[in-house]
């Protein structure tokens, strides 16, 4: 048997309520998940997570976590910058404009 007419409309009302039930659901079991941590437990995933985050940017596969020294921080400033290409040694790239 095919449904008919306003039975079309009556099935897809139905999988609106069953689709709002399931993201209710979803919502639920995250926020469950998300509020099982303590604040230290956030804050330490968080920081591993950034650690792990600088780390592929930077091109190492793991960082130390003691703090810098001054002369670390001006070390690396000057290593991106240098990486930059802003320095006085190297020229700039110019675009040159097509001949079409």
């Amino acid at each position: 048997m095919r449904p008919r007419g306003r039975q079309w409309w009556k099935l897809l009302g139905l999988a609106g309520v069953v689709g709002v039930a399931a993201t209710g659901v979803v919502a639920v079991r995250a926020d469950r998940q998300r509020k099982a941590y303590t604040p230290d437990e956030v804050r330490a995933r968080l920081h591993e997570r950034y650690t792990r985050a600088y780390a592929v940017h930077d091109g190492q596969k793991e960082i130390d976590l003691t703090p810098p020294t001054w002369r670390d921080r001006v070390t690396g400033a000057l290593r991106r910058l240098r990486r930059r290409g802003t320095g006085t040694d190297q020229p700039r790239a110019r675009r040159i404009p097509s001949a079409s």
